[in-house]
């Protein structure tokens, strides 16, 4: 089986790439190849036991996605993306990359004869707009608020459409927002929800942007990887024509974080968050869905780890701090 991973060195991409490199295979079918792609180029594996490709480029460029299928790839995980707060303030950057660059994938895979590969299309819960349900349940509508979210919008009804056509098997994860992410901050303006208890278990400070009230949709990076092979395995025929689903999470308010922070970690490590509104965060937080019910995703055999926040904080000190953080 040869996979592609697109976003490869991304926090998700680079997870998935570590997970799919260290079981050798994809469900019941062993990998026989490997690419990694993003716009710089991902970590190059010191060891694997098949080939593994390295590349480098913008995706949205014509042409290029007919070369990143060259090699026909069976499984496609579409990671590639301008997130949230970047695709708000670069217009032309967003649509480009996130509408533009998926569009030219999908139309490059219809365009191989023959040819129908299962694409698994990381979507967002940002596809969904306020005002909200206590819960939001399956039969939702998409009234997305921001350009990010109707950028993954038209790729959801794309990738529904492209399948329906029999040009390819796709299906589409709406992820909750990845916490605790690692590594450093981006532009994501979600990355305060991980900053606020990364950096203070790193040792340095960290600033909220917003009230302790605002409240969220979260998964670790163990679960959002854990969707993906679910999704790159699974068959669809379960799905049927709703080929795209909202994720498991757990909902927690930042106040609830900052809890779990001292109860795990103490009161000196979450002394560290420094509390400096950002208008322009607040005023994107405002329009963001807090809470889901999940049901059809759990009933087609999605599941997270985590069942409290504790266990967030935790599963972060135990994968990414080897155990230990800065007292």
């Amino acid at each position: 089986m040869h996979i592609l991973v697109l976003g490869a060195a991304g926090m998700v991409g680079r997870k998935l790439s570590e997970r799919l490199l260290r079981d050798g295979r994809l469900g019941r079918s062993d990998i026989t190849h490997l690419t990694l792609h993003d716009v710089v180029v991902p970590a190059r594996p010191e060891t694997a036991g098949f080939p593994v490709d390295v590349a480098a480029g913008d995706f949205a460029v014509p042409g290029a996605a007919e070369k990143l299928i060259a090699g026909r790839p069976d499984v496609i995980f579409h990671l590639a993306a301008i997130v949230s707060g970047e695709a708000e303030l670069d217009f032309d950057k967003g649509y480009r990359i996130n509408l533009d660059g998926t569009r030219m994938l999908l139309d490059a895979i219809r365009a191989i004869a023959g040819y129908k590969p299962r694409v698994v299309f990381t979507s967002s819960i940002a596809v969904y707009g306020a005002p909200f349900p206590d819960a939001i349940g399956d039969e939702f509508f998409q009234t997305p608020l921001l350009s990010y979210g109707t950028q993954k919008a038209i790729g959801e009804l794309l990738l529904a459409d492209y399948s329906r056509r029999g040009f390819l098997e796709g299906i589409g994860i709406r992820l909750p927002t990845v916490c605790i992410r690692p590594g450093l901050p981006n532009k994501a303006a979600s990355g305060f929800f991980s900053n606020i208890l990364r950096e203070p278990l790193a040792g340095t400070e960290a600033i909220l942007p917003v009230s302790e009230d605002v409240r969220h949709w979260h998964a670790t990076p163990r679960s959002a990887v854990g969707f993906l092979l679910r999704a790159g395995t699974m068959d669809l025929a379960a799905v049927g024509a709703r080929r795209n689903i909202t994720m498991p999470g757990l909902s927690a308010t930042v106040g609830e974080q900052v809890a779990a922070l001292k109860r795990v970690a103490g009161e000196k490590v979450a002394a560290r968050i420094k509390r400096e509104p950002d208008p322009f965060i607040m005023s994107i937080v405002a329009g963001w869905p807090r809470n889901f019910e999940a049901k059809r995703a759990r009933q087609l055999g999605f599941t997270t780890e985590e069942k409290t926040f504790d266990d967030i904080i935790r599963i972060h000190i135990e994968d990414e701090l080897g155990g230990k953080f800065v007292n």
